[in-house]
């Protein structure tokens, strides 16, 4: 295996990270707190609406594909000292990301998206569980690209 194809595994992998750590930021600075302004049916049919848009090929390859992709960057780097240590904590932290989303946020949105019409007792059983879990996923998921940052600087 040529260092070129291991180190654009590893590079495509920290950007897919990246991306991932960008969008759960971009939920907990801008799009959680401008829907907490808006009424409880603004609020749900906004998240009803975020929940069907973000289930496309893009995402799917973004969410499934950096994890995916450091598994095989740990892989192909499995000899090589430094850059192996940061892959694998990249991973565990990309792994939490999906075990966060899988069994928190997930469950929450098929929630939201089949509660009915009452917003108000909809958005109170949503709105501060999400919210919170979603600084935990956000949090994971910076940890994770800076790990597989810290292993594409550490590359021999």
């Amino acid at each position: 295996m040529t260092n070129t194809i291991r180190d654009t595994v590893l590079i495509i992998a920290t950007i897919a990270a990246g991306l991932l750590a960008g969008l759960f930021y971009a939920y907990t600075v801008s799009v959680m707190p401008g829907l907490a302004r808006g009424d409880d049916r603004t609020f749900v049919e906004a998240m009803r609406g975020i929940n069907v848009a973000i289930q496309n090929g893009w995402f799917m390859l973004t969410f499934l594909g950096a994890p995916l992709l450091a598994v095989v960057a740990g892989l192909l780097y499995l000899r090589s000292g430094p850059p192996l240590w940061w892959i694998v904590a990249g991973f565990a932290c990309l792994l939490a990301m999906l075990v966060i989303t899988g069994v928190v946020h997930i469950p929450m949105n098929n929630a939201i998206d089949s509660g009915g019409d009452n917003y108000a007792e909809l958005r109170a059983r949503f709105e501060g569980p999400w919210v919170r879990w979603n600084v935990l996923r956000m949090a994971v998921s910076i940890v994770g690209f800076g790990c597989l940052f810290g292993a594409v600087l550490s590359r021999r």
